[in-house]
């Protein structure tokens, strides 16, 4: 793969993961306030610490869509980038 296919390639793959995981984060913030009101986007990084996420029908389920949404982004710049010849540093 030439370096500027790869570039556009990630490009394009980087917008359409952040909509995603933008509207996922939001579904899960929605989801999280159901249940604890006056949680923040911090504090759901830690959603063991709040017994009452656990209860809800279907945080766990949304969490981990957005877990999986981060890892697939992750995972595809790491093969993109991997595909690509090593740059000699300082170059």
């Amino acid at each position: 793969m030439k370096e500027d296919t790869a570039n556009e390639l990630l490009d394009l793959a980087t917008a359409l993961y952040e909509r995603m995981i933008a509207q996922q984060q939001a579904k899960v913030l929605r989801l999280a306030r159901e249940a604890v009101p006056n949680i923040g986007p911090e504090e759901m990084r830690n959603p063991h610490d709040f017994p009452q996420l656990k209860e809800h029908p279907s945080f766990e389920f949304e969490d981990g869509i957005l877990a999986g949404l981060i890892s697939a982004h992750m995972a595809l710049r790491a093969e993109i980038k991997g595909r690509l010849p090593a740059t000699p540093p300082g170059a």
